[in-house]
């Protein structure tokens, strides 16, 4: 395996999206990005959920790829929050049936959600679930936390508005580790508000573990993934840790010689998996795991797991709506981003304006092609057109001789032994990445 780990360590998009988004071509207007919110609100059955963006941080994780500001003046939260309350309300008056339709469900993501203090967190969310059709018998909602900057206050509040999902961010237990990354995370502090969570009644505990990190070796992952079994979290993201250094230049203070690559890389992944699957979880998709009673391994089970731009969920809406700087929406047929440079955002919606950067108008076929991508990415399996089998045979060859993948009977089905290579095997249905002559390094390394 560590030949083919090192043949297949190439870049390669995650596929949260498709197109992905240094694809994106087709950009909407404002107004036509209403008009695409307006026509799938027009559908009586649809359904919709919502993701706020907080970007704040007191100090700066050198690993992250995300949109932050970095800042320790909490007087900036009040400033924020009204942003977010002019972009929603320019939403509720130019697309009035949003309110009509069922919220199935919201997350908080950053930055650090807890950045914001209580009461202004409750100021972000109350006029919006408080007059949403929010649909009691499937609603979740969720909040990213960085331990050091959560409270017990804060929580309860979350859990009174029907939150009940937590997603705490870990990456690794190891000091050394978390040195080189700049995050001071002790063990205890990661302890106390796990178990809070569950005292005030969160009935599903995440954590977020990222393999690859620089000084990360076998021995010591392994002690960061026994510690993570011992809170027995109800799942495990088990990330990738996506080098970017042209997008996150704070990540060239890391020496190439500190980074675990390709076969060495993935062998921390396969010593967790290892441990993981010992202790009763259950791999879902391409690097989450979950216990058999979290919603996470019933949706796989039934076979209606999903991937959007937050990656592995439960749910299925037809719209995403974004909140926030460089928020990301969906609906069937339109991708949409907000502003992603803060001063840019604030300014445009202190004007009254939707802060539209960019987006992408979906053809039949980018449709077609994302839906069988977002199959083969929660299932491992999907039917190929009549004009595919050929082509994947010919593109695939190498996955086909090497047993990563079968293309058999009209569809193509990715191996046990494939598994680590999901990404790569996707790149087959990616046409407009395919369609590049020249190939520059736009995404992280596939393993």
């Amino acid at each position: 395996m560590t030949d083919l780990f090192a043949k297949y360590d190439v870049p390669a998009p995650r596929y949260t999206s498709y197109p992905t988004v240094p694809f994106w071509t087709d950009s909407p207007t404002t107004g036509q990005w209403i008009e695409h919110l307006q026509r799938a609100f027009a559908d009586e059955a649809a359904t919709w959920s919502l993701y706020f963006h907080l970007p704040f941080c007191e100090s700066l994780c050198t690993f992250c790829a995300c949109n932050t500001v970095i800042t320790r003046d909490h007087g900036r939260e009040t400033g924020y929050v009204d942003l977010l309350s002019t972009e929603w309300n320019l939403y509720l008056e130019s697309v009035p049936a949003l309110i009509e339709r069922p919220l199935l469900g919201v997350h908080l993501g950053g930055g650090t959600p807890t950045f914001f203090a209580k009461e202004n967190l409750e100021r972000i969310l109350k006029p919006i679930l408080y007059r949403a059709k929010i649909d009691e018998a499937r609603f979740e909602a969720s909040v990213e936390v960085h331990p050091g900057h959560t409270t017990r206050q804060q929580l309860e509040m979350l859990h009174d508005l029907g939150f009940t999902r937590i997603s705490i961010g870990v990456q690794d237990f190891d000091p050394e580790v978390q040195r080189l990354v700049n995050r001071h995370q002790p063990y205890e502090v990661t302890k106390s508000i796990t178990d809070i969570s569950r005292e005030l009644g969160y009935t599903s505990v995440n954590y977020d573990l990222i393999y690859g990190l620089p000084r990360q070796n076998p021995d010591r992952f392994r002690e960061t993934v026994q510690k993570t079994i011992a809170l027995r979290p109800d799942r495990i993201a088990l990330y990738s840790f996506a080098r970017v250094p042209w997008i996150k230049p704070a990540q060239r203070s890391y020496k190439d010689e500190d980074l675990p690559v390709a076969g060495e890389k993935r062998a921390l992944y396969e010593s967790a998996r290892e441990l993981l699957d010992t202790a009763g979880y259950v791999e879902i998709g391409m690097d989450h795991f979950a216990l058999p009673h979290d919603g996470m391994a019933a949706a796989q089970r039934q076979g209606t797991l999903h991937r959007n731009f937050q990656g592995y969920t439960e749910t299925r809406t037809t719209v995403l709506l974004g909140l926030g700087v460089s928020a990301i929406s969906e609906t069937p047929t339109c991708f949409h981003q907000n502003e992603k440079a803060f001063p840019v955002y604030e300014r445009r919606v202190r004007n009254s304006e939707i802060p539209t950067l960019r987006g992408h108008l979906l053809t039949k076929e980018d449709r077609d092609l994302r839906e069988q991508i977002l199959q083969f990415m929660t299932r491992f399996k999907v039917r190929l057109t009549d004009d595919q089998a050929e082509d994947a045979r010919s593109f695939l060859r190498p996955m086909i001789e090497d047993g990563l993948v079968e293309v058999s009977n009209g569809t193509l089905q990715l191996t046990e032994k494939g598994t680590p290579f999901l990404r790569n095997a996707c790149m087959f249905f990616d046409r407009r990445l395919r369609s590049q002559e020249q190939k520059p390094q736009v995404f992280s390394q596939a393993l």
